[in-house]
């Protein structure tokens, strides 16, 4: 599946992207998702996209360190999952 993003990455407080609408851990592993877990946050996406719409609030691009720190969290939570 594609990926819904639309080269817009600002992330607001809650670390969502206000272009594509996923949380910055469901960006970093995106490829590594199942069709189901894509189309899963998509509709998660839809619901996101209204509340964020409705509600602005300040935005920031997605910093290097944030990235690394979302990667290094999803693989502790899957790590953690395995044990």
């Amino acid at each position: 599946m594609d990926s819904p993003c639309v080269a817009c990455c600002k992330l607001n407080n809650e670390k969502i992207c206000t272009g594509c609408y996923r949380h910055i851990e469901e960006i970093v592993d995106w490829n590594k998702r199942t069709d189901a877990q894509q189309l899963q946050i998509l509709q998660l996406c839809a619901t996101r996209r209204q509340d964020i719409d409705a509600h602005s609030s300040p935005t920031s691009a997605i910093t290097s360190a944030e990235w690394q720190s979302a990667k290094q969290a999803l693989a502790l939570k899957k790590q953690s999952q395995l044990s």
